[in-house]
């Protein structure tokens, strides 16, 4: 089994943790389980798309002499803003629904 402060030396000491409060959930449950099942259904699609983007940034490294393509780093960016907001709402840390719902940040 793993010793839990192995790594005590080397992280910082962040003092007592707050526990932050609780999200209270302020619309229909029902509504709010079919938006979590559709938004768990585009984060399926959007775990691929994150797989091409690496592979098709890796060939433009190679073809680019190392030099990344902003534009693919930015869509990159957005689409795991996009799934973070995602896990947030589905797992009810969070009230605001992730893009088309909300403005993609």
């Amino acid at each position: 089994m793993a010793d839990p402060n192995e790594f005590d030396d080397v992280m910082p000491d962040l003092g007592p943790r707050k526990a932050p409060p609780p999200v209270t959930i302020d619309e229909n449950v029902t509504a709010r389980i079919l938006y979590s099942i559709l938004i768990w259904i585009m984060m399926g699609i959007a775990s691929p798309v994150i797989g091409f983007l690496a592979i098709l940034q890796g060939i433009v490294l190679l073809t680019s002499g190392k030099r990344p393509n902003k534009r693919i780093a930015g869509f990159g960016t957005d689409v795991g803003i996009w799934f973070a907001k995602a896990t947030r709402y589905i797992t009810a840390d969070s009230e605001e629904k992730p893009w088309p719902w909300t403005e993609l940040d």
